[in-house]
Formats: structure tokens, C-alpha cells, sequence
């Protein structure tokens, strides 16, 4: 008996009882077209100093590699838009850190997946991401139809726009795939004037080496001079090239409580920002992912941006 479809359609039950924002399901094998395109991306030194994205190149691109006996490659994504933004006129932080690190919710939702998937279907090996390992997540959410690589080199859905989260659960069992969407960018090329760094060289490549989210989080170094005043008040990654997006016109609050903000985030002034100490950023931060730029580094981005 094929159980493909019985499977699947169960996978994307659960998915939604767990509060996904949808599921899609593709084929574990060799990412062909994108092996080039990250070779090239990697070679021209678009990833600055992230010099983890070199590591592991054969793992990006063949999920077998991260899962003994891989067969499928189940794409999730979860919903961080919020109700509300920080008030006008201040430094601002990117949408998808309001709340508590998606690192640690988006792992208890798929480890309780692959809990379900093997209580309900029996013995399935598989493993969980969210995006801190060697996987091309935007790739394999595309392949699996959950939207399409946009413009700004972010996955894009007609239904809900590109506020989201992607994690996979990569298993060892056959199911039903799904298949791409179109592309439908269009003429639009919103995200490349409104992109203060010009970071978005070419539509659908993306200079991470330039982007604002690289200079406030990854880069450890001092800012470079000449960036200064591009920054338009982002002190922690950078929501730009999705805020201009027309497809975000459609997304929708999430309704994950641990995304919701530290109440005194939203409501901080510039002045608030310039005088946080390292206790106010412990509270505030305790369990978001701005802790990754620690409070030396949001010090500097923020005086940086003075």
C-alpha cells in the first residue's frame, strides 16, 4: 500500500495544530541549480566576514549528507509579524527579535513534530533545522512550494508575504512532494531602491557583505566610516527590503505568545537606547536574539548611529 499521501497530509495536520504557518514537502536530493549560484555568491566574498557560510559546502547542498538514508525534506514556516512596532523615531530593531530567540520555539515545535510523525507512522530518522546549520532553508521552502526567492533574495508567498521563520525536519521516509510556485516579483523593484546600502546589487542577489543586518549583528570589527548616516536608525539587523514589499501588505500578527515583546521595548525612546545599561539589556533581551550582538556590540551600533 502507498502511504505517500495519507503521510503527508498528516505532517501538514500536525504542522498546523503546532501553529505553522504552512508545510510543504520536496524531494531530499543534490540542490543542482544552486550548487553554482553559492560557489559564485561565496567566491566573489559576498558573505564578508560570516566565514561559517564556507563551511560545510557539500552539506548545503546535499541534505543525504546531514541524514543518514535522507528521502525528504519537510519545510515549515512560522509567522513573527507583529501586532504592533516600536514608535516612530527611534532606533530600531529588526521585527523577527521583538520576542524570545525562534531559535529555541521553532526547535520545541519541530522536535514535538518528529515526536508525532513517529508515533503515528513508526520508526522515521530524521533530524531538525533552524537555520544554525548547513541548510539552504529559503531553497528547499521554495522547491516545496512554500513561495518563491524574491528580489530581495527572501522567500515570498502571495498569501502572507515574508515575515516568517523556515525550519526543516529532513526524514528518511518517501512522501508526497510538492512543487514550486511562480515567481511573481514582476517589474517591482521596490526592495532595490529602498536598500540605504545598495546591498541588493542585482535583483535576486543580495551583498551580504553590505547589508545593514551584517554591519549591526555579524560584523565584529568597528563600522566602516563611509557607512555612516545609511543606516536609517537600525541598530539590529534591518526589516527595509521586506517593509517595502507589496506583498507584505498581507501579512497578518502572529499569535505565538513567545514572539510578543518585552513590554518596554516597543515604547523605548531614542534617548532610552542611548543610555541602556547592561542590567536594562539583560531584561529587555533576556531570552531574544539581539543577545547575539551582546551589549558591547548593540553600544556600538547605537553610537554609530548617533
Amino acid at each position: 500500500m502507498n502511504n505517500k499521501k495519507p503521510y503527508s497530509d498528516f505532517i501538514k495536520q500536525e504542522a498546523k495544530r503546532l501553529g505553522f504557518l504552512s508545510c510543504g514537502i520536496s524531494k531530499a536530493v543534490f540542490l543542482e541549480e544552486e550548487a553554482p549560484r553559492l560557489e559564485k555568491w561565496l567566491n566573489e566574498g559576498r558573505h564578508g566576514q560570516m566565514q561559517y557560510m564556507e563551511n560545510y559546502f557539500d552539506k548545503r547542498l546535499d541534505p543525504t549528507l546531514l541524514v543518514d538514508g535522507a528521502k525528504s525534506v519537510i519545510s515549515l514556516l512560522l509567522n513573527y509579524y507583529p501586532s504592533e512596532t516600536q514608535t516612530e523615531g527611534t532606533y530600531k530593531i529588526s521585527k523577527y527579535a521583538y520576542g524570545q530567540d525562534y531559535h529555541f520555539v521553532i526547535k520545541e515545535k519541530l522536535k514535538e513534530l518528529l515526536h508525532s510523525i513517529q508515533s503515528t507512522i513508526g520508526e522515521v530518522g530524521g533530524r531538525a533545522f533552524v537555520d544554525s546549520a548547513p541548510v539552504l532553508d529559503k531553497a528547499w521552502a521554495a522547491k516545496s512550494g512554500l513561495g518563491w526567492i524574491g528580489k530581495n533574495s527572501n522567500l515570498l508567498s502571495k498569501q502572507v508575504g515574508s515575515f516568517f521563520f523556515i525550519a526543516e525536519l529532513i526524514v528518511d521516509i518517501e512522501l508526497e512532494y510538492d512543487h514550486a510556485v511562480t515567481d511573481h516579483c514582476g517589474s517591482c523593484t521596490a526592495c532595490l531602491d529602498a536598500c540605504p546600502t545598495q546591498a541588493i546589487i542585482q535583483p535576486y542577489v543580495v551583498d551580504g557583505s553590505k547589508c545593514i543586518s551584517y554591519f549591526t549583528i555579524e560584523l565584529k570589527d568597528n563600522l566602516p566610516a563611509e557607512m555612516k548616516g545609511k543606516f536609517d536608525e537600525w541598530a539590529f539587523g534591518c526589516d527595509i527590503c521586506q517593509d517595502v514589499c507589496p506583498w507584505n501588505r498581507f501579512s497578518k500578527p502572529h499569535s505565538e505568545p513567545l514572539f510578543n515583546p518585552h513590554p518596554d521595548l516597543l515604547s523605548m525612546t531614542k534617548k532610552d537606547w542611548e543610555e541602556i545599561t547592561e542590567d536594562t539589556f539583560r531584561a529587555v533581551f533576556k531570552n531574544s536574539a539581539v543577545k547575539r550582538t551582546k551589549y558591547e556590540g548593540l553600544k556600538r551600533n547605537i553610537d554609530f548611529l548617533k
